[in-house]
């Protein structure tokens, strides 16, 4: 059985994503800005060891398609919202299975979320946290690429802070970044959900103030259009170019919330839209903003899936911006972003609109790499065991990393991505309850012109963005046996995102884990912080210390 069948959920699968179907078949931290806000190595337990031992057997596989859905029910402005479960990577051991193979991700709406549950005195749900997105809703001072690759790779090893008999791995993505007036010309066609569910004031007037901030970004050689759906859709805005401002916020202001959700023909209607006004060698995209709450009509997901997969083939991509509270569809919006090639990112407040669409625009808005898949090789002779830190729904089968028809995730100008693994040494025990010790088995022999001393190896593969052909990259990594306190405040700070992200989960691995050590080693580790959200984000640890059961908060 595949890893992805292990996490197959059943007859919930997909739900709020085949809402919206039924309206398909219808129709990184600016260092000169401030954040200001205002809330609105443990092993597996013998029945998780047990599927790790069988899942190390097989190649690893995509978890998308079949996810299910956790409705978020407690008393609370929060209650109704739905989130994927996510089955937490196990420890795998290296010699049964010694790839691990994953899709990049770009995503940051789990921590603004986050952030947002935080802020109103609440915990987050488990499933509402994916720890790959609260680390990498940070930058990290990772090199900038040199030559024709359009991104650098650096990898770091060092003692794991919550399990000192473990080893962390930290392996970073710098993309190139690209000056304002670099940028390629941008094809914008925004699709508004401006339904009843959006007239609250953390929803439509959110989205006029993000659509404001973006609005000050463009140029002459940009258009933007504004596309609106609720219980029937039309063109508020045709295509217009960038420099006519005032237009386009007229256009915004007039923006009113009222109806049902249906958004069939709405979303027909922005991609006809993007692909009228399509800029070849350009950036064209349909941005999404809704809470999610898409109710009128039910049918199979499989046109939209299509459509959107079609649409991303043909160059256009989508994202996903995400508002609101209390029917807060996290899971449908994850996926539509994932289809197509695009990134979700939840907006709490108009800091978070000021970063998403304002400081971070040319991630948006100038697309490096596609396609990029990550897959690491360890070593046996060194390495026992190791799990892959989140990711969880962005895993991909072994053989998928040669095969350049699997899609993957996207880099954006200037961002950044980071990927954790905690390792087990070799000759330290890696318990699997279940699984017979291998009868034929004998310690791996390093092939020929391998490194012994190599740890494992990162290899990565990628796309132009208009291309079809992927690249190849590879990196080694080898085991300097750095202890923690001289490892670099990039890998501290990760490290404390990480510990964190451990924390609110209740994970089974979170070993020695604390509040009060994720909070000493980012306050430690936060560096210049211009921005101000390594400060924030050692209050938010604060505050979840103050909110968790006592057991849990005492650790």
């Amino acid at each position: 059985m595949s890893q992805a069948e292990r996490r197959t959920a059943g007859p919930l699968s997909l739900l709020i994503l085949a809402a919206l179907l039924a309206s398909a078949c219808g129709g990184g931290e600016n260092s000169n800005s401030t954040v200001t806000r205002t809330p609105a190595g443990s092993q597996a337990k013998p029945e998780q060891a047990a599927a790790a031992g069988d899942m190390a057997a097989n190649a690893n596989s995509r978890v998308y398609e079949n996810l299910e859905l956790v409705p978020y029910a407690r008393d609370g402005r929060a209650a109704g919202e739905s989130y994927a479960k996510i089955d937490e990577n196990p420890f795998l051991e290296a010699a049964r299975a010694p790839l691990s193979t994953f899709s990049v991700d770009v995503d940051t709406a789990s921590y603004s979320n986050t952030r947002r549950f935080l802020n109103e005195g609440q915990m987050p749900p488990r499933d509402a946290v994916r720890i790959e997105e609260l680390v990498n809703y940070f930058t990290y001072d990772y090199p900038q690429p040199e030559g024709q690759t359009p991104f650098s790779v650096t990898a770091e090893v060092a003692d794991c802070p919550w399990n000192t008999q473990h080893k962390l791995v930290q392996i970073g993505l710098q993309g190139r970044k690209v000056a304002q007036e670099d940028l390629p010309p941008a094809n914008l066609v925004f699709l508004l959900d401006v339904s009843g569910s959006m007239d609250e004031p953390d929803k439509l007037p959110l989205v006029k103030s993000s659509l404001r901030t973006l609005a000050n970004q463009l140029t002459a050689r940009d258009r933007v259009a504004i596309v609106v759906y609720a219980g029937a859709s039309g063109l508020v805005l045709p295509s217009t170019p960038g420099d006519q401002r005032g237009e386009i916020i007229s256009a915004v202001e007039r923006l009113q919330a009222g109806g049902s959700t249906n958004g069939g023909s709405g979303i027909q209607l922005a991609y006809r839209v993007a692909q009228e006004n399509y800029i070849r060698g350009g950036t064209n995209r349909v941005i999404l903003a809704t809470d999610g709450d898409f109710n009128v009509g039910l049918t199979g997901d499989n046109e939209l899936v299509r459509l959107i997969e079609e649409k991303r083939r043909g160059g256009v991509f989508l994202s996903v911006l995400g508002f609101g509270t209390g029917n807060l569809n996290d899971s449908m919006m994850e996926k539509l972003a994932d289809k197509g090639n695009g990134n979700y990112a939840y907006i709490d407040d108009e800091a978070e609109a000021r970063k998403a669409l304002g400081e971070q625009v040319a991630g948006t808005l100038a697309t490096i790499a596609k396609d990029v898949k990550i897959q690491v090789e360890f070593n046996p002779r060194l390495v026992a065991g190791y799990r892959l830190i989140g990711y969880e729904n962005r895993l991909l089968a072994d053989r998928d990393f040669n095969d350049d028809t699997k899609d993957a995730g996207e880099i954006g100008a200037g961002h950044t991505v980071t990927a954790l693994y905690e390792v087990v040494p070799a000759g330290q025990k890696l318990e699997n309850p279940g699984v017979d010790e291998l009868k034929y088995s004998r310690p791996a022999e390093v092939s020929q012109g391998a490194n012994a001393s190599e740890l494992m190896t990162v290899k990565l593969r990628y796309k132009e963005p208009e291309g079809d052909t992927s690249r190849p990259l590879n990196v080694g990594v080898p085991d300097r046996q750095a202890s923690f306190r001289n490892a670099s405040d990039n890998f501290k700070f990760a490290a404390a995102v990480a510990e964190f992200g451990l924390l609110l989960r209740d994970s089974r691995y979170k070993g020695q884990s604390s509040y009060t050590n994720a909070a000493e080693l980012a306050r430690a580790s936060a560096g210049a912080d211009l921005s101000g959200r390594r400060t924030e984000f050692v209050n938010l640890v604060e505050t979840a210390s103050r909110l968790a059961p006592r057991e849990t908060a005492a650790r």
